[in-house]
């Protein structure tokens, strides 16, 4: 059974060869990963293990009685045949907006039933208060404001949670599993994790925009487009992406 450290810097097993095998040929591990034994205490590389094509310790045959004593003769072991990495495609331009397109109306039929219900009203009030007039909130029951609002936090909170554990674990959010793309690590193809895949691509990302639409009101619109006019580099890499070290390639 085997150790190993994956691409994050955790600990991963125990696990036998042919599972490793398995997420070699799935280019989630390869010969440079670091791993050790059951019982050991040194990290060496996979390929140094002869499960893997490593070289095997020879063992020397006993010696015969009397004074005849030939050289030891052994066969090498035939190293493992193990797949190359499988090359990871950059996702298209137009499929990951597609995803963000579905992602975004799944969030809109999330929170429906809760804006139907506070109806137009509460609406009307929202928009008095950002414009600065006094809004009148006689227009509106206590009771369905209560109503209202507990539908539309309890349906965009589900959203939200089942979309975090999804791209923390898959590194897909709903729209992209339906498109075939996900999130993957920049340095070695690795799941990002809930930290990169989510804190740092998007809570963070979103805390910068506010940020910026506070102190500079005027320009609080050009962050989102700066943010995904980096999409137009030769590496198809986000804003939110160089700073997760993530980028988005074909599932």
């Amino acid at each position: 059974m085997f150790t190993l450290i994956g691409g994050d810097g955790k600990e991963y097993g125990p696990a036998t060869a042919e599972q490793l095998r398995s997420w070699i040929n799935a280019g989630r591990a390869n010969l440079e990963t670091k791993a050790k034994l059951a019982g050991e205490t040194e990290f060496r590389r996979l390929g140094d293990f002869p499960e893997f094509g490593g070289p095997a310790t020879p063992v020397e045959p006993p010696p015969l009685a009397g004074n005849f004593n030939p050289a030891p003769s052994f066969a090498p072991a035939a190293p493992i045949p193990v797949a190359a990495p499988v090359e990871l495609t950059p996702a298209d331009r137009h499929t990951r907006f597609l995803a963000v397109l579905i992602d975004t109306a799944l969030g809109a039929l999330c929170a429906m039933p809760g804006a139907l219900v506070l109806g137009t009203a509460f609406f009307q009030i929202v928009i008095d208060a950002s414009s600065g007039l006094q809004p009148d909130f006689t227009e509106i029951d206590p009771g369905r404001l209560l109503l209202g609002m507990a539908l539309l936090g309890l349906g965009t909170f589900s959203l939200l949670l089942v979309q975090i554990i999804m791209v923390s674990m898959r590194g897909q959010t709903i729209g992209k599993r339906l498109l075939g793309i996900r999130i993957v690590r920049n340095l070695d193809g690795s799941n990002p994790g809930f930290a990169r895949a989510w804190l740092l691509r998007s809570l963070v990302v979103g805390l910068i925009g506010m940020l910026i639409g506070t102190l500079l009101p005027m320009v609080s619109n050009l962050f989102p487009i700066v943010n995904y006019g980096f999409i137009f580099r030769a590496d198809r890499r986000c804003l939110h992406d160089l700073i997760a070290d993530t980028k988005v390639v074909k599932a």
